[in-house]
């Protein structure tokens, strides 16, 4: 992946490897936007980028570009990537399709309470739960509000997390705040893939569905293959008719790719989705 970073800017060249509405809008992520000339920006922590199409490169403009070079994990080669998993006949015009989509190094913490959010919702919708969660962050200079902290989140009461519009989902929110309170987040991040599914599963409102998101957007565990709907509708539309449940689905598809599930599982989401 070709890139410089010129006066705290970074210049992306490779726009084949790199597409911020791919990237933002396959389901990774829901504190992003567009602003008024068209260009999108995101959020993570208490960073801000925004993103600039220039003729024949990319613009990340922000406040903190050694961040945003992790977050969009521009040392990874992902043409390399597309031409093994294009070994698969299937999957190789969805790979055309979502050609600029890169797995985010998103936030641990960020991304348990998004995706807890996030089931059974549609994705305006968690974006503005979300927007609400972080009223209690603190404010940056550039007048928005970070991601909040552990112990921000665990000092509020149950009124807070209910008047989020979260609806059942409130109570998920205020016991796993409360679980989390002594929990050094970077600790997990040394379990093994088997050690950390079975932490966050013990997490209220995590099932394996969100475990898996949380496991591949939060803590770079690539070999993992969330299945919702629409993945299930991508398995029997595309790869089999052959009746399974969701982890037999998820076995499937980490048997045949293998180290780099999660990035196929995006080619494969943001495909069904975006055609239908």
């Amino acid at each position: 992946m070709i890139y410089k970073i010129i006066d705290k800017d970074i210049y992306v060249y490779d726009k084949s490897q790199f597409n911020p509405q791919h990237i933002l809008e396959c389901g990774q992520v829901f504190r992003f936007g567009k602003d008024k000339n068209g260009n999108y920006y995101v959020f993570s922590k208490n960073n801000k980028a925004v993103i600039v199409e220039e003729k024949d490169h990319y613009k990340i403009i922000s406040n903190n570009p050694q961040y945003f070079v992790n977050y969009f994990d521009l040392n990874t080669d992902y043409n390399l990537i597309k031409n093994k998993l294009k070994a698969n006949k299937v999957l190789s015009p969805m790979i055309d399709y979502g050609y600029g989509i890169r797995i985010l190094n998103a936030d641990s913490l960020e991304m348990i309470f998004s995706f807890i959010i996030s089931q059974n919702n549609n994705i305006k919708r968690i974006s503005q739960i979300i927007e609400r969660l972080c009223s209690i962050g603190d404010k940056t200079n550039d007048n928005y509000f970070s991601f909040p902290t552990i112990k921000q989140l665990s000092n509020q009461p149950l009124e807070f997390f209910q008047t989020l519009g979260a609806g059942y989902r409130d109570k998920f929110l205020k016991e796993t705040a409360d679980q989390l309170k002594n929990q050094n987040i970077d600790d997990l991040k040394a379990l093994s893939s088997d050690e950390l599914y079975n932490y966050l599963l013990s997490l209220k409102g995590v099932g394996p569905k969100v475990a898996s998101c949380i496991m591949l957007f939060g803590f770079g565990k690539k070999d993992k293959f969330p299945v919702d709907t629409w993945i299930e509708q991508v398995y029997y539309n595309h790869f089999s008719t052959e009746k399974r449940t969701r982890p037999a689905i998820q076995k499937y598809f980490e048997d045949e790719f293998k180290e780099n599930s999660g990035l196929a599982q995006q080619y494969l989401f943001y495909y069904e989705r975006e055609r239908n």
